[in-house]
C-alpha cells in the first residue's frame, strides 16, 4: 500500500509578491527550493498562516538569494505581500519506506533566508 507523507517543508516564509495576472504558480527563491529539495514544477501546498487560506499549485524557481515567495495567477487572490505561509510538498511511499523517511524541513527568517534545517517536527510548541 502507498501512503502520502510530508517530503519537504519551508516553514513560515513571507510572501514577497502577488501577481494575479501572471501565469499561475508560486515562484520561490531557488536556494529555498534546493534546501527543501523541491523541484521546479513540483506540486506544492501553500498554507497561509496569516489568513487560513490553503491552496495547491506548483513551484517555479525564482532568482537565488532574492528571498522571493511570489503567488501568481489565481493563487495571488489567497494572500497578500507580507503574509506568512508554510509551503509543503508530499510524496507517495510504501508504508515500509515511510517508517524510515524523514522530511527536509527548512526554517527561514523574515527575509526568507534559511536559518536552520532539520528532519523532525516537535510534537508540541513547548518541545521547540
Amino acid at each position: 500500500m502507498q501512503i502520502t507523507i510530508l517530503k519537504s517543508k519551508i516553514h513560515r516564509a513571507r510572501v514577497t509578491e502577488v501577481h494575479p495576472d501572471y501565469e499561475g504558480s508560486c515562484a520561490i527563491d531557488s536556494r529555498l527550493l534546493e534546501a527543501a529539495q523541491i523541484l521546479e514544477f513540483e506540486q506544492i501546498h501553500v498554507y497561509n498562516v496569516t489568513n487560513g487560506e490553503r491552496l495547491v499549485t506548483y513551484a517555479i524557481a525564482a532568482r537565488p538569494g532574492t528571498g522571493t515567495i511570489s503567488l501568481n495567477g489565481a493563487a495571488a487572490h489567497k494572500a497578500h505581500a507580507e503574509d506568512i505561509v508554510i509551503i509543503a510538498a508530499y510524496a507517495g511511499v510504501s508504508e515500509s519506506e515511510a517508517r524510515d523517511f524523514h522530511p527536509e524541513l527548512v526554517y527561514v527568517n523574515e527575509q526568507n533566508q534559511v536559518i536552520r534545517t532539520g528532519s523532525r517536527i516537535s510534537s508540541t510548541v513547548s518541545d521547540r
